[in-house]
């Protein structure tokens, strides 16, 4: 069996990190940079970036940070933010990401998915489902940083990512995000009972208890972390860190 990984996701906003609540108010966390080399020291065995603007500013990646951040980083890198070409894609894996994640592109061109693991491997490409209740607590898809609701079930909408190429889903609660209350336990079991692929649970997190429950009661494959790896408790200052693995590994195996 495949050890859990463990994954901080960081947050790219004009060229600093930020943390967001249900994905608004960003507050600012720091440089890239130096949070790099701190999670190099911590050897985290995988980090993701998103950068939230890109997508609704109707740009394509910031080349130039995720060179920098590439240059510094020791472990395997996904990311994921205006990418919406086998272009983009293609100069992200040049700079030596492992992995784009897909978003809005997912939406307004699917073929992408599959264009781009057809020439680089499904394990290269991860779909971000960003989902929200609605007022009738129906969880629904939403795209553009969350601000637009796609409409899509999100079980439904796994399946499809699924088919046309995906090697792995982000799958984020936006109500959880950051809200250091825990993950959503019943959306994360409705898509991983539904779909093969693994799915990377976010959103929520705000305890090792937390990431135990998500993969012995979701079924999740991986977690990524946010609040938890850039804050020292809630409520309290900035500090980049990650669990007590032997900690992790008590609750993971």
């Amino acid at each position: 069996m495949l050890r859990t990984r463990v994954i901080p996701v960081l947050l790219l906003k004009d060229k600093v990190l930020v943390k967001t609540v249900n994905f608004k108010k960003p507050g600012y966390i720091g440089d890239p940079i130096n949070t790099c080399r701190i999670f190099n020291e911590l050897e985290v065995d995988e980090l993701s970036f998103l950068d939230i603007a890109a997508s609704g500013e109707k740009r394509g990646p910031n080349l130039e940070i995720l060179k920098e951040i590439s240059s510094e980083c020791f472990m395997p890198l996904s990311y994921g933010g205006g990418i919406s070409s086998l272009e983009h894609a293609e100069s992200v894996f040049k700079i030596g990401f492992e992995k784009v994640i897909l978003n809005t592109s997912s939406f307004t061109k699917p073929e992408l998915i599959t264009d781009i693991s057809r020439i680089f491997g499904s394990q290269a490409v991860v779909v971000a489902i960003d989902v929200k209740k609605n007022f009738w607590g129906k969880h629904q898809v939403y795209g553009l940083n969350g601000t637009e609701n796609y409409r899509h079930d999100p079980v439904e909408w796994a399946a499809k990512v699924e088919e046309l190429g995906a090697g792995e889903i982000l799958l984020t609660s936006i109500d959880q995000e950051g809200t250091w209350k825990g993950f959503d336990v019943d959306l994360v079991k409705r898509v991983t009972q539904n779909c093969t692929i693994p799915v990377i649970a976010h959103g929520g997190a705000g305890s090792v208890e937390d990431i135990k429950n998500v993969v012995s009661k979701g079924g999740a494959s991986a977690v990524a972390l946010g609040s938890m790896v850039v804050y020292q408790q809630k409520g309290m200052g900035v500090l980049v860190n990650f669990p007590d693995r032997q900690e992790l590994n008590q609750v993971l195996n």
